[in-house]
């Protein structure tokens, strides 16, 4: 995938129960990395709607591989000021050079 075509800048983080100083439950999220990714929302083409087994996904995301990072459906990415939980990560063609990632844009009003 050429640089040209990973215009967007993305944040993958990991999210870990935490307790504060008076001892409620807290999420403690760390960044992992950040870097450059080809960035799709989810839009009627033919494309996203023979993809039906992942139906709740509204973006996609192909970046390349970052090493001695794990991609997994417990991390999220923040893209352009907005959450998205993985729903799918797969090392493309088994190579280890490109990740694509299938997320659900995470709605604030629903938290």
């Amino acid at each position: 995938m050429s640089f040209g075509k990973m215009n967007a800048i993305f944040t993958i983080y990991s999210s870990t129960p935490a307790k504060d100083a008076e001892g409620f439950a807290t999420k403690d999220e760390t960044l992992l990395a950040t870097g450059r990714a080809y960035f799709e929302p989810k839009n009627g083409t033919e494309k996203w709607r023979s993809n039906a087994v992942f139906a709740e996904a509204s973006a996609l995301f192909r970046f390349r591989a970052i090493p001695g990072l794990n991609i997994d459906t417990t991390l999220f990415i923040v893209c352009n000021g907005e959450r998205y939980n993985i729903i799918s990560a797969e090392n493309v063609r088994g190579k280890n050079m490109y990740f694509e990632v299938l997320a659900k844009k995470i709605d604030p009003s629903a938290c």
